[in-house]
């Protein structure tokens, strides 16, 4: 088991940026696909972004492609997820996620998650 902590949300404005990272430990990342996930209050846990173990191959929902940019740094153990343009639907709680093999936009179908972090976008 990988363990995943993310770090980087907060309080912004629509329009502005930020970039999350996932920090791994306990194993190495490059075993790893990775994803982020977000879930916003009363909604169900919705994907964002993935990224294959060696970052040739990445994938977006439609609702972020073209502002979010996800990448991956495997000597540091760590991914990103570079936000911009935020809007206010944007909000949510953002998790990362980790799976052997294939790349899935179903929650269920990784086995590995961090606690989350809160991005709150104000209109």
């Amino acid at each position: 088991q990988v363990q995943l902590v993310e770090s980087g949300g907060g309080l912004v404005q629509a329009g502005d940026s930020l970039r999350l990272s996932c920090a791994a430990s306990g194993r190495t990342l490059s075993s790893y696909a990775m994803g982020w996930f977000r879930q916003a209050p009363g909604k169900e846990r919705e994907f964002v972004a993935s990224i294959k173990w060696n970052g040739d191959t990445t994938h977006y929902a439609d609702y972020v492609k073209g502002r979010f940019t996800i990448s991956r740094d495997n000597a540091k153990n760590t991914v990103y997820l570079q936000m911009n343009s935020l809007k206010f639907e944007d909000t949510a709680v953002y998790y990362c996620a980790g799976r052997t093999g294939s790349l899935y936009s179903a929650p269920n179908l990784w086995d590995n998650w961090g606690q989350g972090t809160q991005v709150t976008v104000s209109s």
